[in-house]
């Protein structure tokens, strides 16, 4: 029973770190704390319900036309709030509660079309395959499968690509990368495209298992602001480490306890690190000149 929950708690992690490591693409290089980004989480289940029941398409090419709108979604945030706010070189504050009214919004328009309660996109008992006492669902293979690949692949272009060089120099500094040619919007646009790739995808998963909802969104963001903060800020890896130790924390809470709680043991962790360890894992304490 023990390993079976771990084993749940490594899924779920992967799924968090996914999230996290979307979060993390626009905040590390624009210091956009995206709260906004917790719709595209729930965006795409809905575009999938849309494509898959409403219109009948099968349910890949359900799931990558839902992709595309989400990516196009957070492309229209970047162009129409993002982009003017920074250009008119508002505050972080500014940006932040900008964010937050885009959330609110588009929540809003998803629960007038679709509802509040929850909707459920693959009514069918899911298969199983059992190791021995383990039990996986097929949905949890490709959870763990797929949020894997995209994590290998991601830390394998941010080190040997182009993009990833580029992605680097504007995490460290996006002024000078600015002065010496590079063309900052241009690079959002990618980087707000493929944050948001992750989180339609990480959405669709989680929303193919278990349902989804207009409001899940926001705790998946703090989970995976909190995976990102005891990583360590700054950092892309970050948020893949931190991810995997909240998902199998949780894991064990409700082994140890009981599904309520996985948010005291989330936010006693992340109260921990911010005492004694503000850094994170991977953080380096930095001079301040």
């Amino acid at each position: 029973m023990f390993l079976q929950f771990i084993l749940n708690g490594i899924i779920i992690g992967s799924v968090y770190s996914l999230v996290g490591l979307g979060f993390a693409l626009v905040y590390n290089t624009t210091r956009i704390f995206h709260i906004a980004y917790a719709v595209l989480y729930v965006f795409a289940p809905y575009m999938i319900l849309t494509f898959f029941n409403s219109l009948g398409l099968p349910l890949i090419l359900s799931f990558l036309f839902a992709i595309c709108v989400t990516i196009f979604l957070s492309i229209l945030m970047e162009v129409t709030v993002y982009k003017p706010l920074t250009k008119k070189k508002s505050s972080l504050n500014v940006i932040l509660i900008s964010s937050i009214g885009v959330m609110i919004v588009v929540i809003n328009v998803i629960s007038l079309f679709y509802g509040n309660e929850t909707q459920i996109l693959n009514p069918n008992i899911s298969k199983t395959i059992s190791f021995g006492n383990i039990i996986l669902t097929y949905t949890q293979i490709w959870q763990l499968v797929i949020s894997s690949i995209l994590l290998i692949a991601f830390l394998s272009i941010l080190k040997f690509s182009k993009f990833g060089i580029k992605t680097r120099a504007m995490r460290d500094d996006d002024e000078l990368c600015s002065v010496l040619g590079m063309d900052i919007f241009k690079m959002r646009l990618l980087l707000f495209s493929l944050s948001a790739l992750f989180a339609a995808i990480a959405g669709g998963l989680v929303a193919y298992d278990v349902g989804m909802d207009p409001y899940v969104g926001m705790s998946m963001l703090l989970n995976a602001v909190v995976a990102l903060i005891i990583g360590g800020m700054g950092r892309f890896e970050a948020p893949i480490i931190g991810g995997f130790i909240i998902g199998i924390l949780q894991s064990l809470a409700v082994w140890a306890f009981s599904a309520r709680w996985q948010d005291a043991v989330t936010f006693t962790l992340l109260l921990l690190f911010l005492l004694f360890r503000p850094d994170g894992i991977l953080g380096e304490k930095r001079r301040l000149v």
